[in-house]
């Protein structure tokens, strides 16, 4: 009963309704958070970028490319994991045969 007497004398509508200063703030705090954790990421990422290349010669003599290459992730070391098994069971094939 109370609630339908306040909506009843109030003079605004939905129309009226204004963020003001708390919005604003708002927004403006979350896009200063946003600037400052997108600089920590990129300086996490230069800290796990990919390797210098070594000059050449300073590798031992029997280093195969392989060896320094990074290991691979996620669907790249499934597919190269599935080539292999093919692989492998294609020579088994062919030596049973």
């Amino acid at each position: 009963m109370t609630s339908t007497f306040l909506a009843a004398n109030s003079t605004s509508t939905i129309n009226d309704v204004e963020p003001g200063l708390l919005g604003f703030l708002v927004v403006a705090g979350l896009a200063l958070a946003l600037v400052f954790l997108l600089r920590s990421m990129n300086k996490q990422f230069k800290k796990i970028g990919p390797k210098p290349e070594d000059p050449e010669g300073t590798e031992a003599e029997g280093a195969s490319e392989a060896v320094r290459q990074r290991p691979l992730r996620g669907l790249a070391a499934h597919r190269a994991a599935m080539a292999a098994a093919e692989a492998e069971a294609e020579r088994k094939d062919a030596e049973r045969d």
